[in-house]
């Protein structure tokens, strides 16, 4: 890993996190904004169809490995009340690069960390922060 640096977005701190040249924005430092409960709004942020739907127009455009078949099944559970998605398992089941899943201090025993790639210059999506530093991604 890379370099790590912080962006301010709403008075709050956001790790940016370098891995081989490529940044990564902290969805669990973002998630921290609402609630310290981080790991129950990234599980609700998974449920939700559009999520799924952006995920997968992001890996389909960006990860010549991507496994496109097991994304139209949990794009079709996407929003049923039963339906759940870990980030880990979007990763490991979709052969998934825009998230990067780092495991907590104690290998696991911590909240984990979920980092969303930010895109490429010139991609269709585009994140936009208002921060007190200069960032681009």
């Amino acid at each position: 890993m890379g370099k790590n640096r912080k962006i301010e977005v709403h008075g709050s701190e956001i790790t940016v996190v370098n891995n081989q040249e490529q940044d990564f924005i902290s969805l669990t430092g973002i998630a921290k904004y609402k609630t310290d409960d981080t790991s129950a709004v990234i599980g609700n942020w998974m449920r939700n169809r559009n999520t799924i739907e952006f995920l997968g127009i992001w890996e389909s455009l960006y990860n010549p490995n991507f496994k496109p078949l097991e994304f139209e099944g949990f794009k079709k559970q996407a929003g049923l009340n039963a339906f759940t998605l870990s980030p880990q398992k979007w990763v490991k089941i979709t052969n998934a690069i825009g998230l990067l899943v780092k495991a907590g201090r104690y290998g696991g025993t911590m909240p984990t960390k979920i980092l969303l790639s930010s895109l490429p210059a010139g991609s269709l999506w585009n994140l936009s922060f208002t921060s007190s530093k200069n960032f681009s991604g």
